[in-house]
């Protein structure tokens, strides 16, 4: 049993900022990555994921982190962590655009169709906006030290940023809130916390819900005020991280990595509806609304899939192989793909993206 935490909290206002198979490889070589088919779900076979290639990225060494999309200019953009670049992909054929280098330690992507510009987060070093045509810069923000996971308010149209933490290092952590077409902070909001991890952004509601998973609590935070309202223990085991949120039905899906366990909250009591066992190392939970599937990827190497039948009742329908490392994801709606990035970490393993076709329900 884990007791709530008391936060410490600072607003500051106006600050500017410039069941499936092994894979078994077929590759196709190409002058900038190489293309591989990989055999998996069969076509029609009745899974929710069919394995449909994977794209290789030689030299690439440790981790990736978070993907973008850009629908209308049919690319993905992936944070390439431990090998400070930013790696451009066709969304059509998987095959990389470009390869851009000289970053700090780059965690996430952010698209801005309405100027087609992209905020790549870089802990480390100012964070750049690219024109995501051509990828040079067009301005930096000097955002603070260990800037990593992001939260988007449609809402408003704000980004929420976390900062600060353990890898600065840093005691303590900070959510701040920014406009990403200026960089201007519009408030930060402060947590007695070395480890805070992925948020869930209410889009037509008043809260966040954002992982401190030092303290092993849920935190909810009035996004108008930057208050935190409520913290909720995760019960059922440690070290909270991932997050995703069916805001329609208020259901949280959390996902704990000692051990490794996917956890349905309630939205408005913090009350546990279902757990699952879950992929340890996972580091992104996907909710695929038009499905209503959860998709758990982990480091393991493989995929745990959930359906949701209705708010209160979930199934574990699949578990699907992928590749050790493989545990950050994105899907892609227009094309139903869900786009896996699998890291080598501190392995000789070759770098790769894969992607598998979302079957309909």
């Amino acid at each position: 049993m884990h007791k709530s935490v008391s936060f410490a909290l600072t607003i500051s206002l106006g600050l500017s900022l410039a069941a499936c198979h092994q894979p078994a490889a077929v590759t196709n070589s190409g002058d900038q990555n190489q293309v591989t088919e990989i055999a998996g779900n069969e076509p029609g076979s009745g899974g929710p994921l069919t394995f449909a290639g994977s794209t290789e990225f030689p030299g690439y060494t440790g981790d990736f982190d978070h993907f973008a999309i850009d629908a209308k200019g049919g690319r993905l953009f992936l944070a390439g962590e431990e090998s400070a670049e930013l790696e451009v992909l066709d969304l059509k054929t998987g095959s990389v655009i470009k390869r851009v280098k000289g970053y700090g330690t780059p965690h996430s992507v952010f698209y801005m169709p309405a100027t087609n510009e992209l905020l790549v987060i870089d802990g480390d070093k100012p964070s750049p906006v690219l024109d995501a045509d051509t990828l040079a810069v067009k301005r930096t923000y000097d955002l603070p030290k260990g800037a990593d996971s992001i939260g988007f308010d449609s809402s408003t149209g704000h980004l929420w940023i976390v900062t600060g933490g353990k890898d600065v290092p840093q005691k303590d952590s900070n959510l701040i809130e920014i406009d990403p077409a200026t960089g201007k902070v519009i408030k930060s909001v402060h947590f007695d916390a070395d480890h805070v991890e992925a948020m869930a952004v209410e889009q037509n509601g008043p809260f966040l819900y954002i992982n401190v998973t030092d303290k092993n609590v849920l935190a909810v935070v009035d996004k108008a005020s930057g208050r935190i309202m409520k913290t909720w223990p995760i019960k059922e085991a440690e070290q909270n991280a991932p997050i995703a949120m069916d805001e329609k039905n208020h259901r949280l899906f959390v996902v704990t990595r000692k051990p490794g366990k996917l956890l349905v909250l309630n939205a408005d009591s913090g009350a546990t509806i279902a757990a699952f066992d879950a992929p340890l190392r996972t580091d992104e939970v996907t909710w695929d609304a038009a499905n209503r599937r959860i998709y758990v990827t982990g480091g393991e190497g493989y995929t745990k899939v959930i359906e949701q039948d209705d708010a209160n009742k979930y199934r574990e329908v699949a578990k699907v192989t992928t590749l050790p490392g493989a545990k950050t994801a994105v899907v892609d709606s227009a094309q139903s793909r869900l786009w896996i990035a699998a890291s080598p970490g501190e392995s000789k393993a070759m770098a790769k993206v894969l992607w598998y076709s979302i079957a309909p329900r």
